[in-house]
């Protein structure tokens, strides 16, 4: 059953924050819907929007400042928990950049995560199913976003999953995981230590195997004052691996725009525009 936390009129659409019981998960999960005033009228284009790491389903809905483009461009704007929550997982909130709060968009294979850290599935089949039977969101105009460690996520995501999402693009996303230190944390307890287990969910080498899988191109935001940037975001392999996939990439770097908020705000409407463009084609 659907559970409505809180609903707020938002420039001439609806904000709203709900809860549900998750059959992938096995526990209460929480998102947000942000419903363009065109949906009063017909279903519209969704964008599925992946947070990073610490942030929940509030994070975007509050900080990016994307409702005020929605509305205008009349796409709905879906943000998931970033993780499942009182897992009762030992070590489960011990890190900021695992486990809870951290869950890296990856089905969980080793345990004890394996009961609970099913994100994959949950976005890409659960909670997109939930959305499209509880809201008027079309089906075959679906797009996903993300930042960080959701930048990830979405590409991902959209890689492995053509057939559902038709764009994708990504702020500062961990596109080598695989290769940072925050990836190998993570995939290492959720995945085992075979490496070869982790490349599924590697966007650089699921793109290293892909042939033009969406010729409308992906957009990318980077900051280049972003502390991130060296160690754990490693564009220049995404970009690489695109050029040897023929995917084309819109890779922009930013002087003096950092990790947060602050940059994501700034470059929003560019990432409305570009999903309205190919979703409405």
């Amino acid at each position: 059953m659907l559970e409505c936390i809180s609903e707020h009129a938002c420039f001439g659409g609806v904000q709203g924050f709900y809860r549900h019981n998750s059959a992938v998960i096995g526990l209460p999960m929480r998102f947000s819907v942000y419903q363009p005033p065109q949906a009063k009228e017909h279903p519209v284009p969704v964008l599925f929007y992946l947070a990073g790491l610490t942030c929940s389903e509030e994070t975007f809905m509050i900080k990016a400042g994307a409702q005020r483009f929605a509305a205008r461009h009349g796409i709905m704007l879906v943000a998931p928990d970033t993780s499942p929550r009182d897992t009762g997982i030992a070590g489960a909130t011990d890190s900021w950049d695992f486990g809870e709060g951290a869950g890296f968009y990856v089905d969980a294979t080793q345990a004890p995560w394996h009961r609970h850290f099913k994100m994959h599935s949950y976005v890409t089949q659960e909670l997109r199913r939930l959305i499209l039977d509880a809201f008027p969101a079309r089906a075959d105009r679906i797009g996903v976003s993300g930042h960080s460690m959701g930048g990830h996520g979405a590409l991902v995501l959209a890689l492995r999953n053509p057939d559902i999402y038709r764009s994708v693009s990504a702020f500062a996303p961990v596109v080598a995981p695989a290769q940072c230190p925050w990836g190998q944390k993570a995939f290492t307890s959720y995945l085992g230590s075979d490496q070869a287990d982790w490349q599924q969910y590697d966007a650089t080498e699921l793109m290293k195997k892909r042939t033009l899988p969406f010729p409308h191109g992906i957009l990318i935001d980077q900051g280049l004052d972003d502390r991130f940037l060296q160690e754990q975001l490693l564009p220049d392999e995404f970009e690489a691996a695109c050029a040897v996939a023929q995917q084309p990439l819109t890779l922009r770097r930013h002087a003096g725009y950092d990790h947060s908020y602050y940059f994501i705000a700034t470059f929003i409407e560019d990432h409305l525009a570009f999903h309205q463009r190919i979703l409405s084609a």
